[in-house]
């Protein structure tokens, strides 16, 4: 019989490295504080956003272009909270690092609390053997600000383990993604 979902989440977070530095329960609450939720759920894990932004503006007319992209495209700021204009869009990184074993497959998708409220997260796969710590993209598609909570709950991490390893993996691949450190912007 195959290990409980949370079980094995564990096991590969402290055993392989698979989530740095690892919550092993559900966190609701820091120093009396009720937080977005953040650390291990059944199925999953839910990632938390580091206090470092950068904030779409379009101050300078600038056109976003993947293939030649330009920092005067955003704001950046280091805060405990962000605050995303309305119809626009932050990058932000994780709290977590990733090691991604190379029979996994995680999908990162938004947290329903943000989702509510008009804030989306995009939907990115973590390849097998990708690792680094998350670019998230979040989008504000409401008409109002949209506040974000730097070190608290923004995404959920669900992992899939497939019963053999790939014959290719992003590592293999020289991913382009591999290793971020910070907010990485597009790479074309």
């Amino acid at each position: 019989m195959a290990p409980k979902p949370d079980r094995w989440i564990c096991y590969m977070a402290e055993e392989h490295e698979m989530i740095d530095p690892f919550v092993k329960e559900q966190v609701r609450y820091v120093e009396g504080k009720k937080v977005i939720s953040f650390g291990l759920s059944s199925y999953g894990y839910d990632l938390r956003v580091a206090g470092q932004f950068k904030i779409f503006t379009n101050t300078d007319n600038c056109i976003i272009d993947p293939k030649n992209f330009t920092e005067d495209a955003f704001v950046c700021i280091e805060a405990e909270e962000c605050t995303i204009p309305p119809n626009s869009f932050a990058l932000a990184r994780s709290v977590e690092k990733f090691r991604i074993p190379r029979d996994v497959l995680a999908i990162c998708v938004g947290k329903s609390t943000y989702a509510r409220c008009g804030i989306i997260v995009n939907v990115t796969p973590f390849e097998p053997e990708w690792e680094g710590y998350v670019t998230l993209e979040i989008s504000n598609t409401t008409p109002l600000p949209a506040k974000i909570y730097a070190n608290e709950g923004l995404a959920q991490v669900l992992f899939y383990q497939s019963s053999e390893e790939c014959l290719v993996s992003y590592k293999d691949r020289d991913g382009k993604y591999m290793k971020q450190k910070g907010i990485t912007l597009p790479v074309a």
